[in-house]
C-alpha cells in the first residue's frame, strides 16, 4: 500500500460506536470521501496529523469535523487545536466515551501498530490495513490477540493481505470448518505482478529491458518513491508471514525465511535519500543482465518467470523469490495483479483461487471500510 509521511487521527460516532481513524494518506482520504457517502455517515470528532490534532470537544463530540482534507477541516473556528496526542492518551479517551469504540489504523507506522494491545486492553477495537502489527515479532502479534480477548475487542485487518481480495477470511474459514490446509502460494506484489508481466508476457514475447519497465513504473507511480522497497521482497514477506501465521504456521519474522531480493547486491547499500534513490536508478540498467539471464533460463524451459511466495505446512518451509511456472497456467498469466491458489484436503489437486487487483486507494478503502461495518455490525 501507497502512504503518505503523515498519520492522521479521527473520531468518529455512530450510534453507541465510536471509531478513531489514522493515516490521510490516498487511501486514508478516499476511506474519509467513501464514510462520508454513506446514507447514515458516523460523525468526525478528532483528525489529526502527526504533529496536530484538531478535535471536537468531550464528552457531547460536538461540533462535528467534516469529512473532508486536513486543511480544510483546520480552518474550522470551532474545534480545539493542539499538537499530537499519544495512543495512550487517545485509549483512555475513548474508552471513557459512552458506548464502543474501533481505531482504524490506516498507515504503516510500526509505532503505532505495537499501540494496537493498549487500545486493545482498553477495549477498543482495531481495523486496518497496517501490515507492521501482524508481521513483526511473533510476540507483538500474539499480544494483540490476547489483549483483544482480555478487552472483549475485536481485531479485522483483511486488507494487510490482499487489499479487497478475502485471501484472510477465506483461510480463517477453512481453518474454522475443519478444512486441512497444505500450501498456499501465489503473487502478492501487484508492483512486481506488473513489472514481471511486462518483463516476461504470458504469452507473447517483450524486449523490454529490466531496467526502463522499473523506471517507467516509477515515473507513474506504480512503485514505491524508492523502487527497492518493492524489489527487496520485504513488503511481500510481511503478506506471506501473515498468512503463515493465521494458519498456524508460526514464524518468527519477515526475515525468518529465504526471500530473494532483486536488487543487485552492488546497489543494495546506496542510501534512501533524493540522491540515493537517483543514484539507484542510474546504475540499474548494468545489471540488466542478471534479469536476462533468469528470463532466458526460463524460456529454455518452456515456462515463465515470476516472482512467487508459497508455504508449505506440511514441512513448514516459507519462500519468495523467482520461480518459473508452466505456461498457460493462471500466474503466468497474470499482469498487475494479485493471485493466491490454496491447496487444501477437501479440494484436493484443484485449488481455491482468489484473484484480482486488489489494491489501490478506492479499492483498498472499500475493503477497509467492509471490515469497519462487520466490526460495527458486531459491537451494536
Amino acid at each position: 500500500m501507497k502512504q503518505q509521511a503523515f498519520l492522521t487521527r479521527c473520531l468518529m460516532v455512530q450510534g453507541s460506536i465510536q471509531v478513531h481513524h489514522y493515516g490521510v494518506g490516498g487511501v486514508g482520504n478516499a476511506f474519509l470521501e467513501q464514510l462520508g457517502q454513506l446514507s447514515n455517515p458516523p460523525k468526525l470528532v478528532l483528525l489529526a496529523r502527526s504533529t496536530q490534532t484538531l478535535m471536537s470537544a468531550a464528552p457531547t463530540y460536538s461540533p462535528c469535523i467534516p469529512f473532508t482534507t486536513w486543511e480544510d477541516a483546520a480552518k474550522s473556528p470551532s474545534l480545539a487545536k493542539s499538537n499530537a496526542l499519544p495512543p495512550a492518551e487517545i485509549a483512555a479517551f475513548l474508552a471513557s466515551a459512552p458506548g464502543r469504540a474501533i481505531v482504524v489504523d490506516n498507515t504503516s507506522d510500526l509505532t503505532l501498530a505495537q499501540a494496537y494491545p493498549i487500545f486493545l486492553e482498553r477495549g477498543v477495537s482495531v481495523v486496518t490495513p497496517n501490515k507492521k502489527g501482524f508481521s513483526e515479532d511473533i510476540t507483538l502479534f500474539n499480544d494483540i490477540f490476547s489483549s483483544a480477548v482480555r478487552g472483549n475487542a475485536l481485531v479485522y485487518h483483511q486488507c494487510t493481505v490482499g487489499g479487497t481480495l478475502p485471501v484472510l477470511s477465506t483461510l480463517r474459514d477453512l481453518v474454522s470448518t475443519g478444512d486441512a490446509i497444505i500450501r498456499v502460494e501465489g503473487v502478492l506484489s501487484g508492483t512486481l505482478s506488473l513489472l514481471l508481466g511486462e518483463f516476461m508476457p504470458g504469452n507473447g514475447t517483450s524486449s523490454a529491458q529490466w531496467s526502463f519497465l522499473v523506471s517507467h513504473a516509477k515515473e507513474i507511480g506504480h512503485t514505491e518513491p524508492d523502487p527497492r522497497d518493492d524489489l527487496n521482497g520485504l513488503d511481500f514477506a510481511r503478506k506471506l508471514t501473515i498468512i503463515a501465521r493465521v494458519i498456524g504456521v508460526e514464524v518468527t519474522s519477515p526475515d525468518s525465511f529465504p526471500v530473494e531480493s532483486l536488487i543487485p547486491v552492488e546497489l543494495s547499500t546506496i542510501p534512501s535519500s533524493a540522491e540515493g534513490i537517483a543514484q539507484f536508478m542510474s546504475e540499474l540498467p548494468k545489471f540488466d543482465a542478471h534479469m536476462d539471464a533468469a528470463k532466458n533460463s526460463a524460456e529454455k524451459q518452456g515456462k515463465i518467470l515470476r516472482y512467487i511466495g508459497s508455504i508449505d505446512v506440511t514441512t513448514g518451509a516459507i519462500e519468495v523469490g523467482l520461480r518459473h511456472v508452466e505456461k498457460g497456467s493462471p500466474i503466468a498469466n497474470l499482469q498487475g495483479s494479485q493471485i493466491v491458489s490454496i491447496y487444501t484436503k477437501r479440494y484436493g489437486t484443484n485449488p481455491l483461487i482468489l484473484q484480482g487487483g486488489g489494491g489501490g486507494g478506492e479499492i483498498t478503502a472499500m475493503g477497509l471500510m467492509a471490515d469497519l461495518l462487520k466490526a460495527m455490525e458486531r459491537l451494536k
